[in-house]
């Protein structure tokens, strides 16, 4: 992974408070909204980089390792562990062959050891075999887990199995499509008595046909006649879990949006907080016309 500078990206400091963080993400939002910039690619693309260092900043774990591990992030513990690992093992192989020194001689097996410690599923590599007396850690295992949108907003156990062993875990709400989350321990079995690996599963939230999420936020669209763009009037607009009354103002236009604070998408492990909901009105025209209504339209054009 290529490294990202996230403070950059917000235009913040590496001291910045986590209040400091909240408004210069707030400020880039607004500015980057795609609403704001229809068909420009470079502000999408800016936005989605805003609401991934947003995720990281203003989470204070996430925040730490970021600041610890940079782009290993994500599997910084695991990568300073292997590299541990991998140290050991080449002391132990040194001694084993009766080096004094560091000189390790046989880098491909080395090379070898350390991808089998980081990254993949299943066994071991054949330098893991090489010391009757080490003890390393078992490989991670990488897995994927499918959710629509409405399962992603809602916190909710699952339950899989991996290994021949039923796994249960509780799903936040607000996971987002690629979130990754570690489930320590349950990988393959570790060698010559070590630790199992780790499992690691990655979410797949595909599109929905009636919302589109972009951070916390979600778009729709709904249809309105044209007699109610015109003069106004209520109707019913569907959220992802219910449906609100919502005026129209008189003249509206087609592809007019307007936004509906508070009803979007929940913010991950932030109870209570939730993006926002975009609508736009698609107007839809009369057809089948019968001739007296075609004459007073007539009359409205000549008036």
């Amino acid at each position: 992974m290529a490294y990202i500078d996230y403070y950059k990206i917000l235009g913040v400091d590496k001291n910045a408070t986590q209040d400091d963080i909240k408004k210069a993400y707030r400020k880039l939002a607004r500015k980057l909204h795609p609403d704001l910039n229809p068909d420009d690619k470079e502000a999408e693309k800016k936005f989605k980089e805003l609401n991934e260092a947003n995720e990281v900043l203003s989470n204070a774990e996430n925040r730490a390792k970021y600041d610890k591990y940079g782009e290993h992030w994500k599997h910084g513990e695991e990568y300073e562990k292997a590299q541990q690992q991998q140290k050991q093992y080449q002391q132990q192989q040194n001694y084993s062959r009766g080096y004094s020194g560091a000189d390790f001689g046989e880098e491909e097996d080395f090379s070898d050891f350390f991808q089998s410690m980081f990254g993949g599923a299943g066994g071991f590599s054949k330098s893991s075999r090489g010391s009757a007396s080490g003890k390393f850690k078992g490989k991670d295992i990488q897995a994927e887990l499918n959710l629509n949108l409405r399962d992603a907003a809602t916190t909710h156990p699952q339950t899989f199995e991996i290994n021949g062993k039923k796994v249960r875990i509780t799903i936040p709400a607000g996971v987002y499509d690629g979130q990754q989350i570690k489930l320590k321990g349950h990988g393959n079995p570790g060698f010559n008595g070590g630790p199992h690996g780790d499992l690691y599963i990655t979410f797949n939230i595909p599109a929905d046909p009636d919302f589109e999420r972009i951070g916390d936020d979600l778009k729709t669209k709904v249809v309105i006649d044209m007699y109610t763009a015109v003069l106004g009037g209520g109707i019913q607009v569907n959220t992802l879990d219910s449906s609100v009354n919502l005026k129209v103002k008189p003249e509206t236009q087609n592809g007019m949006t307007v936004r509906l604070k508070g009803k979007g998408f929940p913010v991950y492990k932030k109870e209570g907080q939730y993006g926002d909901l975009f609508v736009t009105y698609e107007v839809r025209l009369p057809v089948n016309l019968t001739e007296k209504q075609k004459e007073l339209f007539e009359q409205l054009k000549n008036s």
